[in-house]
């Protein structure tokens, strides 16, 4: 009787070997976030919100890959320890545009130089220009998937 060859060889699959990348990566992340009292997701909130001020709700939870609802308590959890503003009412619409307070930007510039440092070790078995082609390939991988068809045909 034989077997049926596996569809995805792990030691061979991009997929797995970049998941594995990723979970490192967060592992690294928290812990280095962790001392500071904050995790991957508070860290996110706030470096979006110092390189692009004003972000609504909907935008922020886009780029920190969370559920709008999950934000929203995030920033009232933020606003409430003093890392972020908001208005009491909306400017224009129903979106209450949040700003980094001083508190916050200190605490992520703390934040920033932590994680940056994970990122500096995760790349430093890399040769001079490979994470520039990492950094363009994945960002390939990340533009395939997402033009790819629903329901893609593709493997881990």
């Amino acid at each position: 009787m034989s077997q049926e060859e596996p569809r995805v060889i792990l030691e061979t699959s991009v997929g797995y070997v970049l998941k594995e990348a990723a979970s490192a990566l967060r592992s690294s992340m928290e812990a280095v976030l962790r001392p500071l009292g904050m995790t991957i997701t508070h860290y996110s909130c706030l470096e979006l919100l110092a390189q692009r001020p004003g972000l609504s709700n909907s935008a922020l939870a886009r780029g920190a890959f969370v559920s709008r609802q999950a934000m929203n308590v995030l920033l009232q959890s933020l606003e409430r320890d003093g890392f972020v503003s908001r208005p009491a009412a909306a400017p224009v619409g129903r979106a209450l545009p949040a700003q980094l307070t001083e508190h916050g930007r200190r605490r992520l510039d703390a934040a920033s130089a932590a994680v940056r440092a994970v990122e500096v070790q995760m790349l430093s078995r890399l040769a001079d220009g490979e994470a520039d082609q990492l950094r363009r390939l994945l960002t390939l991988c990340v533009s395939g998937l997402a033009t790819a068809p629903s329901g893609g045909s593709g493997g881990a």
